[in-house]
């Protein structure tokens, strides 16, 4: 392999890393952009919605409802079902963990967000066990080779998914009366509730749809890699927190472009360095950002926060 295909197929990968980060990282920033809150279980609810993805596809197996349809329905099943899961579980978050503790000082939320956080990878753990659990290949292994270069059919639909989900999201928070009001409840919480704005309804909208893009995330993540394990929410939650700061906390746009960016790092890292230190990259860029740039690569622009 030449140095140009080396590149070239590290950035393939690292792209459907970046893909999956940039997921759920929208969740962390979209969340952050209107209660101004880290949300540190979303990382737990990621890997909620990849054991959720699994209890679906293992059902439909045991059942022959996998063998009955093809696989692409399969996979819209697992897709809508995890996420649907997840969307409920970040309500239920919302309203009974942060809601209460909203208005108390930044300090409690932080601490009830890493107890949920906890509770959430402990009860992973009780119900699937503290091993990997393979994940069953859902989607086709059809390959490509694109001038030595390798593509796979698993990548194009992370690559069409993501990007997919990430210009809806762009849509309906910049052309729907709900992405106004969750604008407006961004800038101003206090103005938009003396409004009349359904405060409480636009947190707990931005909880669902954040929750909902994790699990997709987690879908996504469990099949290219094959098997997941309950303390994979954990690491991979902070890698897309790196994405969020590292694209600007808040801005929508940042989390994409960061997600994407820290993908392609760490792909490039792991060819050309060492994959053993793959995930040392992500902190050390989070570090030296935090050093010379704060706000991040696009800034915190409160207009785009949602």
């Amino acid at each position: 392999m030449t140095s140009l295909q080396l590149f070239l197929q590290q950035a393939a990968n690292g792209l459907t890393l970046g893909a999956i980060y940039a997921l759920i990282a929208l969740g962390y920033t979209m969340i952050y952009g209107i209660v101004q809150l880290i949300n540190f279980a979303h990382g737990e609810v990621f890997m909620v919605g990849a054991y959720s993805a699994l209890t679906i596809v293992l059902w439909c197996m045991v059942h022959g409802v996998a063998t009955a349809i093809p696989w692409w329905v399969l996979l819209m099943i697992c897709a809508l079902g995890s996420m649907a899961i997840c969307a409920l579980l970040g309500l239920a978050i919302e309203r009974v963990a942060y809601r209460p503790v909203r208005t108390a000082p930044r300090l409690n939320a932080l601490i009830t967000a890493i107890g949920v956080s906890f509770v959430l990878q402990n009860a992973l753990m009780l119900i699937y066990g503290a091993t990997d659990r393979h994940f069953p290949g859902v989607v086709p292994a059809v390959r490509w080779n694109l001038g030595g270069v390798t593509l796979t059919l698993m990548q194009l639909i992370v690559w069409g998914a993501g990007a997919g989900l990430m210009a809806g999201l762009h849509v309906l928070v910049m052309s729907t009366r709900l992405g106004t009001a969750m604008r407006a409840t961004a800038q101003d919480l206090t103005a938009c509730s003396l409004l009349g704005i359904p405060v409480n309804r636009i947190i707990a909208t931005t909880f669902l749809i954040g929750s909902a893009f994790a699990a997709m995330g987690g879908l996504l993540f469990g099949l290219t890699y094959g098997t997941i394990n309950f303390h994979d929410g954990y690491l991979v939650g902070l890698k897309a927190f790196t994405a969020a700061v590292l694209g600007g906390i808040g801005n929508i746009p940042g989390a994409m472009i960061g997600g994407v960016v820290l993908g392609l790092l760490e792909g490039l890292g792991a060819g050309y360095l060492s994959a053993q230190w793959k995930n040392v990259f992500a902190f050390v860029i989070l570090v030296v950002l935090l050093l010379f740039k704060p706000t991040g690569l696009l800034g915190e622009r409160v207009a785009d926060r949602a």
